[in-house]
């Protein structure tokens, strides 16, 4: 039964956006992670089909206590996979319905005029087009290691390094064991797309982060000075958590919220293992955090990646591809409204990003404006980084200021990010906070966005 809960946990997971199917099999914690990949993989290609079945033999109906993707799994394995190998009240359950699912089944091949299942899957079905194109990045985690040292190993490992690439082009024809250092990002590692480095030892150890490069922008974008406090306010699965403390250095404190236990939990392990310090994870609505507590009175920066429709990832479930409905984009939409007004309350802050992985202006331009306008002339859009090629919809004036990403124009996942800081009274020096992101965010020689890394010295904790 581990298999299949496991698995039902990472679909769980694909629909909330916590991630990619590798990233979430991989740090699922299930020991045989090739076999729960497989039937992972194998689920969602047949997700369409299951959800008819389920559907026209009412299963979920007659069993209201069975969870929806648990359902999938079991009737995946149960008709179109090697048999249910669980024991337990779930197999008989499944069993107990089976030759409805297999009449089912067999109504739906003579409806679409098929004799094998795999004639059942359409062509949109397979591999997503926009997932195959996006390269495979990797941020080098600077706690533990430097992007010399890594691409000393890499190179060691067989691959060649092409050095830093000029254009985009040049990382969409990349193929083989070949890898460039990001035209744009200073400690970003881009792959072929499919590269699989989830068994790499660099990975297993943190000296590696499996990033995508526009989930990279805010974190880059925001650019906490050392020894800040910051709130990253929806924070799992953690890969910007892990982001900002090595922009920060391990010197001052990160505040993370998420309202799910077990993905606190997983945050937790994955943090450790990343060697971040100087950070407080909290189960809790951040909607619910006092701006006023003495405990947030130093908290300067704050990164809001609210829940989105996750429109804008490549790799989600197939029946996702297809457009929220406007009642789904309206709910969304108010619940971010609210909470990047919320954020804006903090009374120390100067500072904050707001991003999705959306690519509906409802919950990007829409929003920003929205709150701009309640906030009045107390904050301001940054123009952030002015060299990088998609911008904002024209929604309002000043709406290019904001990022947005996508797999044809960037090789990305699609993406918005929106700057926000203080104006007028009470704001910080000029000096103090970077207008944008080719003044240096990260506070570090060598780090502007677009250039090579200038000689580090060697960390302690090179890997061999």
């Amino acid at each position: 039964m581990a298999l299949y809960s496991a698995a039902a946990a990472v679909l769980e997971g694909l629909e909330r956006g916590d991630g990619g199917i590798k990233s979430l099999v991989y740090n699922s914690r299930f020991p045989h992670v090739r076999q729960l990949y497989a039937l992972v993989s194998e689920t969602l290609r047949y997700s369409p089909v299951l959800e008819k079945l389920l559907a026209s033999a009412a299963l979920l109906q007659a069993e209201k206590k069975l969870p929806p993707q648990l359902a999938k799994v079991l009737v995946y394995d149960l008709l179109f996979g090697k048999g249910l190998k669980c024991g337990g009240r779930w197999k008989a359950l499944a069993r107990r319905h089976r030759a409805r699912l297999e009449a089912e089944l067999a109504r739906l091949k003579v409806q679409q005029k098929v004799s094998r299942n795999e004639d059942l899957l359409a062509p949109a079905q397979a591999e997503s087009p926009r997932a195959s194109q996006v390269p495979r990045y990797v941020r080098v985690n600077t706690l533990k290691t430097c992007v010399d040292d890594v691409i000393d190993f890499f190179k060691r490992q067989g691959y060649s390094y092409l050095g830093k690439a000029a254009s985009v082009e040049e990382l969409r024809v990349l193929s083989g064991k070949k890898f460039l250092l990001d035209l744009h990002l200073p400690e970003l590692l881009v792959f072929p797309p499919q590269t699989d480095l989830h068994d790499n030892l660099l990975y297993t150890s943190g000296h590696i982060i499996l990033q995508d490069k526009a989930s990279c922008l805010p974190a880059f974008l925001l650019g906490p000075a050392a020894g800040s406090h910051v709130i990253d306010a929806c924070a799992a699965p953690g890969n910007k958590t892990s982001h900002l403390a090595a922009i920060l250095k391990n010197k001052g404190q990160i505040f993370a919220f998420d309202v799910d236990t077990k993905r606190l939990a997983t945050m937790n392990t994955m943090l450790m293992r990343a060697g971040v310090t100087g950070f407080q994870l909290t189960q809790q609505d951040f909607l619910t955090v006092d701006p006023g507590d003495p405990k947030y009175g130093k908290v300067t920066y704050i990164l809001l990646d609210p829940s989105c429709s996750g429109s804008g990832m490549v790799n989600r479930l197939p029946r996702e591809e297809a457009a929220p409905s406007a009642e789904r984009l309206q709910a969304l939409a108010g619940f971010q409204r609210k909470v990047l007004s919320h954020a804006l309350s903090f009374p120390a802050l100067q500072r904050l990003v707001y991003s999705t992985c959306s690519l509906h202006r409802e919950e990007n331009e829409d929003v920003v404006h929205a709150v701009l306008r309640e906030q009045g002339s107390a904050f301001r859009l940054v123009n952030a980084f002015p060299s990088w090629p998609c911008r904002g919809l024209a929604a309002f004036p000043g709406a290019e200021s904001c990022l947005r990403a996508s797999p044809a124009d960037t090789l990305t996942h699609g993406f918005f990010v929106a700057v926000l800081e203080r104006h007028g009274e009470g704001a910080a020096a000029p000096s103090s906070l970077p207008v944008a992101a080719e003044e240096n965010p990260q506070r570090r020689e060598g780090t502007e966005p677009g250039a090579a890394p200038k000689k580090r010295k060697r960390k302690k904790q090179r890997v061999k």
